[in-house]
């Protein structure tokens, strides 16, 4: 069974904090992970067999995120 999930970021800061993200998580990535730019949105894209992967995964996005959202902030401060 193929599970699929999606995170959409939508800021100003979007397409940088996913840059920062991606950066951050490539050791962990699973082939399963697709991330498209836009103008002001981020969107990822989760696919995998097992439930607990695709959690596992969406919570290291979501803390990662957070991580550089904070950094963008204070570099900018």
């Amino acid at each position: 069974m193929n599970i699929k999930g999606r995170l959409v970021f939508k800021s100003e800061e979007a397409v940088e904090i996913a840059r920062l993200m991606a950066d951050s998580l490539t050791p962990d990535n699973i082939p399963g992970i697709e991330t498209h730019c836009a103008d002001k949105s981020v969107t990822v894209t989760f696919s995998a067999d097992k439930i607990g992967t695709i959690l596992s995964s969406v919570d290291d996005y979501l803390m990662n995120a957070k991580v550089a959202s904070d950094i963008i902030s204070k570099g900018r401060k």
